[in-house]
């Protein structure tokens, strides 16, 4: 996420979300349990925050474990685990101007490959979910409360499905379908979870772990 905290404000032409990120300069690369922008619905209107990658894991995973790394990603929305947090109150957006997946070489080799819009990186949402969570996330932290977040998958398209064929982040490309996954409900919003069309990504990186 290379974009100002003031772009992500500017995409929201019918009323900006307050700024409650602080200073962030630029983020070429994002890994589970860093912080990273969201912008989530509030009492008073929409906020742009800092959350930590990584929804809560379901309990069964967790038997025996002393930490709780989260989940990334949210593919099964049908699943209890997941229900609680799909009203309006707990959905966010995620800005972001490329994302990664590791290629699986035949080597062995899993380098990343980076997607953008173009090689301009415009900025664009992917669809995720936030909720405030009391866990273990290391260990020499010990117990914390923290707004964690995650972010919707779908199938993947052509040219992201070549390198990762599992699975492609749910992106929103406009205000309306922003808008729509932060205020419709829950059946209608879902409906969005979709691959984007084939020709509307392409690679911009290949083999670094930020995107130069």
């Amino acid at each position: 996420m290379t974009k100002p905290h003031d772009a992500v404000r500017r995409f929201f032409t019918r009323r900006w979300p307050a700024d409650l990120s602080g200073n962030q300069p630029p983020m070429p690369a994002i890994f589970p349990d860093m912080a990273a922008p969201i912008v989530r619905n509030a009492c008073d209107g929409r906020e742009l925050v800092m959350a930590r990658w990584g929804m809560p894991t379901p309990a069964k995973y967790l038997t025996g474990r002393k930490v709780d790394r989260g989940v990334t990603n949210i593919r099964q929305v049908k699943s209890p685990h997941w229900r609680p947090w799909l009203g309006v109150e707990h959905r966010c957006v995620v800005p972001f101007t490329s994302f990664s997946e590791n290629e699986v070489l035949p080597g062995g080799s899993r380098p990343p490959v980076w997607f953008a819009f173009d090689d301009s990186r415009p900025l664009a949402f992917f669809a995720g979910l936030w909720t405030r969570w009391t866990s273990v996330r290391k260990l020499k932290e010990g117990e914390v409360t923290a707004d964690l977040f995650g972010f919707l998958t779908t199938e993947p398209n052509a040219v992201v499905g070549a390198v990762h064929p599992k699975a492609m982040p749910v992106i929103l490309t406009s205000e309306d379908e922003v808008d729509h996954w932060l205020t419709a409900p829950t059946v209608e919003a879902l409906a969005l979870q979709r691959p984007l069309p084939d020709d509307a990504l392409q690679i911009v990186a290949r083999g670094e772990k930020q995107d130069p």
